[in-house]
């Protein structure tokens, strides 16, 4: 492997290829990577390191753009194995002490928590960075700058390495190389014109590559940044139309699955990447982000 190069680690999201990645960076006496994956998925990642002569005691850092469980969530075992975690300020706590957290997130998944996303460990004090806007982190030969870019998450970096911005999840999901992309946005923190506010960010910064954890590197960046923008625009027009009538939950996730169902038939995706979208970003669960945030910031 040569340094200065970014390799993207398929954790093989149960058992799905193509779902969630993590991204390794090798430097001279190992590696970092950017996103730790789920605790479900520690087999995956073992066997992609693995692909690349690494074990995860040569896994020095681990950036991760926010708390998520898809992403965050075997951080605090990957500490326990040596490395340094780094996260926003506003993710730090809930690394320490994830319980509120995971009672957060038990109440979306319910019964199927364990299943998806495993075993979620606190990370030890000693083993966390906390990093602010605009800093640039330097790690044997390699540096990584974070950029604030809350919508999705309020604890939530974009990752600049090269000339390539690894884009967490408000880079949108994007799956099997297609020219097709979702936005994820599940409660509690949703907020459109946050979002739109860090699309903006993103477009004034320099690279031409972009890696949603959602998935792969894409040198397509202008398509990508504009498809946000009209997937942004699509969202909220439908908010816009809907919410007026404040449907119950039930009847809301209902309309929204039909609008996505038509959306998708006409995109012409095949069933496979209809799975992989929906694992990767689950349609029933915009909803209750949707309602949130209209509740929140848009009832008069």
């Amino acid at each position: 492997m040569q340094e200065q190069q970014l390799y993207t680690l398929d954790l093989n999201f149960m058992g799905t290829p193509g779902a969630i990645a993590a991204y390794l960076i090798p430097h001279r006496n190992g590696a970092a990577m950017v996103e730790s994956g789920p605790g479900s998925t520690l087999g995956g990642l073992q066997a992609s390191l693995a692909e690349y002569g690494l074990t995860v005691k040569d896994i020095s850092d681990v950036f991760l753009t926010h708390i998520h469980l898809d992403h965050a969530g075997a951080a605090g075992w990957l500490a326990r194995q040596g490395a340094m975690i780094h996260v926003h300020p506003n993710g730090a706590p809930h690394l320490l002490d994830p319980e509120k957290l995971l009672s957060s997130a038990a109440r979306i998944y319910g019964e199927a928590m364990n299943t998806l996303w495993g075993e979620f460990l606190p990370v030890p004090a000693e083993r966390l960075s906390v990093i602010h806007d605009g800093e640039v982190f330097e790690v044997d030969g390699i540096s990584l700058q974070a950029i604030d870019t809350p919508g999705h998450a309020d604890h939530h970096y974009v990752y600049l390495f090269n000339d390539i911005c690894i884009s967490g999840d408000i880079g949108g999901v994007r799956v099997g190389g297609l020219r097709y992309l979702r936005l994820p946005m599940p409660p509690p923190e949703l907020n459109l014109e946050k979002w739109r506010s860090s699309l903006e960010r993103m477009k004034q910064l320099s690279f031409r590559r972009i890696a949603p954890t959602h998935f792969g590197v894409y040198d397509d960046t202008g398509w990508h940044l504009a498809a946000i923008k009209r997937e942004l625009d699509q969202v909220e027009a439908w908010i816009e139309a809907t919410m007026p009538s404040n449907p119950a939950l039930d009847e809301l996730t209902a309309q929204f699955e039909e609008w996505t169902s038509r959306r998708t038939q006409r995109a012409n995706l095949d069933l496979e990447n209809i799975r992989t979208f929906e694992l990767a970003n689950p349609s029933w669960m915009t909803p209750q982000g949707i309602q949130r945030y209209w509740r929140k910031y848009r009832l008069p």
